[in-house]
């Protein structure tokens, strides 16, 4: 059983779990099927130890069995974990104002910070899914640079992006099928620092 691509942490106890030290050395070791003893041999800690970790990590599902194999008279399990592990934002955030959508408007950082949330949580959770069934998610990513010489730019910006996602919106409405969520977002780059010289 090889690793899965990626899992979602969405519950505070298995986060902090996956967060700990340790544990992190053995997920990263996790990516190859892997047992107590050679995790052992391979994080130079007593076995023991690591087995008391593997329980933990496995009833968190953090980790799932990949095999059994005999050596030397007994019966060694391998566990394998996911290749990473994603944190849903929500966990870090305060709980939803139920009428935050009442007070927040299209330029609201704080609106673009929920909608991203949610769609990391949202995505990871579908990928998980698709995984598991051994099918394909089908995503879409877009992204540009833009230069606003004025606020004012920005805001016609603003204007034609809405209006060019409506008009999408009304040309893909089929009345049965496959329902998507598009979402487009602007956020000032972050400046990224020049090259150092020789």
């Amino acid at each position: 059983m090889t690793a899965r691509p990626s899992a979602l942490l969405d519950d505070l106890d298995t986060a902090h779990l996956a967060l700990a030290p340790i544990r992190r050395r053995i997920l990263a070791a996790l990516i190859a099927p892997a047992s107590a003893a050679g995790l052992a041999e391979q994080l130079e800690m007593p076995r023991q130890k690591i087995g008391y970790h593997l329980k933990a990590l496995e009833d968190a599902g953090l980790i799932r069995l990949a095999g059994e194999r005999k050596k030397r008279g007994f019966t060694e399990r391998l566990f394998v974990a996911a290749e990473r592990y994603v944190l849903d934002p929500g966990l870090l955030q305060a709980p939803p104002d139920p009428d935050a959508a009442d007070k927040q408007d299209r330029h609201a950082a704080s609106h673009l910070i929920h909608t991203a949330s949610a769609m990391v949580r949202d995505v990871a959770r579908m990928r998980e899914a698709a995984d598991a069934e051994g099918a394909r998610l089908l995503t879409l990513t877009v992204e540009a640079d833009l230069t606003f010489a004025r606020p004012a730019d920005f805001d016609a910006f603003s204007r034609d992006v809405a209006e060019a996602v409506a008009g999408l919106a009304r040309r893909y409405s089929a009345p049965e099928g496959r329902r998507y969520r598009l979402t487009a977002a602007a956020h000032p780059a972050v400046v990224k620092p020049a090259p150092a010289r020789n």
